[in-house]
């Protein structure tokens, strides 16, 4: 039996939205993502999904939605009439904010470009394309769909849309890629002048193609000459790195990601969507994950009362909240103001000793008193950081 916690307070609340069809998987890609058939169900799973908010209206508590982000999959399979129709019964079962953001993950390719003014109709304010590279042959390597000119073609057919809020995906450490590799990607991202970037390492993951029939990385020397290089020519064109990954103009940062980053609630609606919620009055933070087949999903859309597509919950222990807090916190490169651990999480600041002294002691961390952050050192070794709680 969990111990209340109290001290909790209710955070602002997000909404995701998982759309877990792609034209073809990536052989990088560890999501929850399934290659679309001919009759993509399109009208089915709206309505799947009406179902499965209407489960999860009460966890606001009066709150309204002030992000929402649709991923996948990719989003951008769906009609602009389909996006409308989610974000109207957003708004009629929880309530969106008059400024809420709206995000919506697109792919460059041409199909998807012909909806981008639709989904701006539709109440989308903010598109995240999912370029990844430049270079024809590292798009033939990672699996997609779309071209060099495809990608450049997407942020003129956003702009033109009306969309002034742009992020690009872009990624760097791939198969064979030099240091000028990889500045050219970055460059050519730069010239398009998006607000945003998320610009991050290929991993490779468990589960996925690569995984099995790994691919030629360039080594650790390399991969370190890339970040220093990128990162000088991002904050050289007014680019703020705030976040281990992310790059934005002033002023725009993504509001969803920080959320998450803040230790926010969020509902998640979709096939494996997750959830995080506070509940004040029992003391609790609950994780809330729904069923991850898109089939099963859908024959589950007229289920129990405990919510149709709901898979399960966890209620997360005193003892396992501070590593739950830090790995989204310590994230961010200016931290967290110290008080929000204890808004957030219910616990004092005490709960984080000795291992944060210890931290400190070896300059991975600065001084709790006023904020919670790393040093440069300290986020360049992040998970040894993470690895004390």
């Amino acid at each position: 039996m969990s111990a209340a916690l109290p001290s909790l307070t209710l955070p602002p609340l997000s909404l995701y939205v998982h759309i877990p069809w792609c034209v073809r998987k990536c052989p990088y890609c560890d999501f929850n993502s399934h290659q679309a058939g001919e009759n993509l169900p399109e009208h089915e799973y709206v309505d799947a999904l009406i179902e499965d908010l209407k489960a999860e209206a009460p966890m606001a508590q009066g709150r309204r939605i002030h992000t929402v982000f649709f991923g996948g999959g990719t989003p951008s399979l769906f009609s602009a009439d389909a996006i409308g129709r989610i974000l109207e019964n957003v708004d009629r079962l929880v309530g969106l904010s008059t400024d809420a953001e709206i995000t919506l993950e697109a792919n460059p390719g041409t199909f998807e470009q012909a909806r981008f003014s639709g989904y701006r109709h539709a109440g989308v304010n903010r598109l995240s394309i999912g370029i990844q590279s430049f270079q024809e042959a590292q798009l033939q390597r990672l699996g997609r769909i779309h071209g060099r000119e495809e990608a450049l073609a997407a942020v003129e057919v956003a702009r033109k849309a009306g969309f002034d809020n742009l992020n690009l995906d872009l990624m760097h450490g791939l198969p064979d890629q030099t240091t000028a590799a990889a500045r050219a990607d970055l460059a050519q991202a730069i010239a398009l002048a998006p607000e945003h970037l998320s610009w991050y390492q290929l991993t490779i993951e468990p589960n996925t193609h690569f995984y099995n029939a790994p691919p030629l990385l360039p080594v650790e020397d390399t991969l370190a000459d890339i970040q220093d290089t990128g990162e000088a020519l991002l904050a050289a064109a007014g680019y703020q790195q705030y976040e281990v990954s992310a790059y934005a103009r002033p002023q725009r940062r993504a509001g969803h990601n920080l959320n998450y980053w803040t230790y926010g609630d969020y509902l998640g609606v979709g096939a494996g969507a997750h959830g995080k919620i506070t509940l004040p009055e029992s003391g609790r933070i609950v994780r809330r994950w729904k069923t991850r087949l898109p089939a099963h999903y859908l024959e589950r859309r007229h289920g129990g009362s405990t919510g149709p597509m709901l898979a399960g919950e966890q209620t997360l222990e005193p003892e396992a909240l501070p590593l739950d807090y830090l790995l989204n916190a310590l994230r961010l490169n200016e931290g967290v103001p110290s008080a929000q651990f204890t808004e957030r999480t219910g616990l004092l600041l005490q709960a984080l000793q000795p291992a944060w002294q210890g931290l400190e002691e070896k300059g991975l961390v600065h001084p709790y008193r006023e904020r919670l952050v790393t040093t440069d050192l300290g986020r360049r070794f992040l998970n040894d950081v993470l690895a004390a709680f």
